[in-house]
């Protein structure tokens, strides 16, 4: 499994970049969101993949952050009807954070304007996710919209590494709250998470 590249950055377009890696070019599909963070071209690129393994071909798919790579995943092998072309559509249609918010708000408008998705496909992306992603999702949206101090967005950071470590939403909360008032506002999400799980909250 190719999981990821480190490489010169030969060739680009909006869908498919090249990436020279010690002498072996790799053809890579991105969405825009990755897109838009490229650097120049002949400049070193790192990107995450994932291998998709056909009967006529290997296609590697190309991610900037860890959480376009997760979604991308999230909806090949969850959402039924959804193959890693449409998955490329809704990364270049709306960013990660608020896709998470519009399925869990059951958002159906907002979803059926990316290009590819209808509205029979952005209700099943709702029934089939809004369990998975949960109400942080929509918390995590509506926290992306509004400018947080260092000090909120430590505690903001801190209650979504909570939540996916298995956490309820106002059990984790309560966690940071209680750990940032211990250690401080200047603790680090690192030392907030792992005073919680000390804590067994």
């Amino acid at each position: 499994m190719i999981t990821h590249l480190s490489g010169q950055l030969r060739e680009v377009s909006p869908a498919v970049v090249t990436i020279d890696v010690h002498g072996v070019g790799y053809e890579v599909l991105i969405p825009l969101s990755s897109f838009d963070k490229l650097p120049p071209v002949g400049n070193e690129v790192h990107l995450l993949t994932h291998l998709a393994i056909r009967e006529d071909a290997h296609v590697l798919y190309g991610f900037a952050t860890a959480g376009e790579r997760e979604l991308f995943r999230l909806l090949i092998h969850t959402v039924s009807g959804i193959g890693p072309k449409i998955a490329l559509n809704i990364l270049s249609g709306m960013n990660a954070t608020l896709f998470r918010g519009a399925v869990a708000s059951g958002d159906v408008k907002a979803l059926s304007q990316i290009p590819g998705v209808g509205r029979k496909t952005a209700e099943r992306i709702v029934v089939e996710l809004k369990d998975r992603l949960g109400p942080a999702a929509a918390w995590e949206a509506g926290s992306a919209q509004r400018t947080l101090n260092a000090a909120d967005q430590r505690h903001n950071d801190g209650v979504l590494a909570l939540i996916a470590l298995g956490f309820k939403q106002n059990d984790a909360h309560e966690a940071i709250r209680a750990a940032q008032a211990m250690l401080g506002d200047k603790a680090s999400i690192e030392d907030l998470v792992r005073a919680c799980l000390k804590k067994g909250a």
